[in-house]
């Protein structure tokens, strides 16, 4: 009888405690979010691009979880009900480099617009490289040459 009376008790403090926290939850300000990702050559927009998106606690450490969105035709999404705070956006599409940002989410609305960029070469040291060559013979010194060593 005891068991059932402190089951029963344990279980009422765990609702109260999940209604505490909704109620607390609901009172916190959100956010809408608006994400625009285009190109950043041309400014046209890309489709189907990830929007992920993850909460910083206040050390910039990134929180588990998260949410991911995916851009339609014209390059847009959005999400509503984003507590205030930092947020890290993170945003992939093929072709394209990963962009990453924390923002502070500080208003009632906020639209952001990502340029991404195409990926750019590797440098390789088995190529050809004429402009290192110019700096190379605008840089070189002759040789220091010691006036008190042996001659060769």
């Amino acid at each position: 009888m005891r068991i059932r009376t402190l089951a029963g008790a344990l279980l009422i403090v765990c609702l109260l405690g999940t209604a505490a926290a909704q109620k607390d939850r609901d009172s916190e300000p959100t956010a809408t979010m608006s994400f625009l990702v285009v190109k950043e050559d041309n400014g046209k927009p890309i489709r189907n691009a990830a929007v992920i998106m993850h909460p910083v606690n206040a050390r910039g450490q990134q929180s588990r979880g998260g949410l991911e969105l995916k851009t339609d035709t014209e390059g847009k999404t959005s999400f509503d009900d984003i507590p205030y705070g930092k947020l890290r956006v993170q945003v992939l599409a093929t072709g394209f480099q990963t962009f990453g940002e924390d923002y502070d989410v500080n208003r009632a609305k906020m639209d952001l617009i990502i340029k991404l960029k195409r990926p750019q070469g590797q440098y390789s040291i088995y190529e050809g490289h004429p402009e290192d060559k110019k700096d190379e013979k605008k840089d070189a010194k002759p040789p220091v040459t010691d006036p008190n060593g042996k001659p060769q």
